[in-house]
């Protein structure tokens, strides 16, 4: 499920397309936890990529199989690859081919150039012989191997970014996102206990009221909260700002006022690390500094 923190990006992202394209706010709305949305299809997406990797060598060796010259590989195929209890899970996972069917877009064709390139990579890799080779087999094996597998040939694969910006411009902004929730199901997965349910994008209608309230109090609040920032400006004009480290600061200290149970420190770390990814090489240092100052005249806790 998405954490608050990724939540909190969102809403800076939603807030940044309304200071460019102002709209209404039931369309506004609708049109953030459309694009929350769009991350549980990314999810799905490479999930499947890696159902595909395996459906990919399933077939190769089928291939083999069928030569009219066979090699001692070809009659006798090493399966190790395909049995990994990981993969297996992934693909017998009901949820995902349920999601699937109903989103056929979301699956892979077996010859696509970017899945046929990227097992090619895998297979002269030396994680890849070395664990066909290993003749040990084990759960915890299988998990540690897909696991970096993911890491390197598809949260670090160019090649299907290429490919999923190409599909949906917005996955550009989420990939960490979805990789992310691809880790946690991977090692989450238990050995001889199938694997039912993925993440969810909201854990509950607490957290979509989060969402809901904080950017609603986000666009309210919007002057008043400009104003309680400028106050905390020493010798800067507030116009000097960055738009994206302004949204940023708007939505944290419109969080602080609104949310007053949730401790300050934990406020202003979630939005140092969103201007991590969204502001520039320095933002969080300005950012720490003002909220900082912010929640210390206040005596916030």
């Amino acid at each position: 499920m998405l954490g608050r923190r990724q939540i909190r990006e969102k809403i800076v992202e939603t807030l940044y397309s309304y200071y460019q394209n102002p709209i209404k706010f039931d369309i506004l709305q609708k049109n953030m936890f459309s694009e929350i949305n769009k991350i549980y299809h990314l999810y799905i997406y490479e999930l499947n990529f890696l159902v595909g990797l395996k459906r990919l060598a399933e077939d190769q060796i089928e291939i083999g199989k069928n030569k009219f010259i066979k090699t001692a590989e070809n009659e006798n195929p090493n399966q190790k690859f395909i049995r990994n209890q990981i993969l297996i899970q992934l693909e017998d996972n009901e949820e995902r081919r349920s999601f699937s069917e109903k989103h056929k877009e979301l699956i892979w064709d077996p010859n696509d150039e970017v899945l046929v390139k990227t097992f090619q990579r895998i297979k002269a890799g030396k994680r890849y012989q070395d664990y066909m080779t290993d003749n040990e087999i084990s759960f915890e094996d299988d998990q540690k191997f897909i696991g970096k597998l993911f890491l390197r040939y598809v949260a670090e694969n160019t090649d299907l970014h290429d490919r999923f910006e190409e599909k949906e411009m917005s996955w550009a902004d989420d990939f960490h996102i979805a990789n992310s929730m691809i880790q946690k199901t991977i090692g989450f997965m238990k050995e001889e206990e199938a694997s039912h349910t993925l993440i969810r994008m909201l854990k509950d209608d607490e957290d979509e009221d989060f969402a809901r309230k904080l950017l609603r109090n986000c666009l309210n609040n919007w002057e008043e909260t400009e104003k309680k920032l400028e106050a905390k400006l020493l010798n800067w004009d507030l116009e000097r700002i960055s738009l994206i480290d302004r949204i940023i600061l708007v939505a944290a200290i419109t969080e602080m006022d609104s949310f007053p149970l949730t401790a300050s420190r934990i406020i202003i770390n979630e939005y140092i690390d969103v201007s991590k990814v969204y502001g520039t090489e320095k933002s969080h240092i300005f950012i720490n500094g003002i909220l900082d100052k912010y929640t210390k005249d206040l005596s916030r806790i």
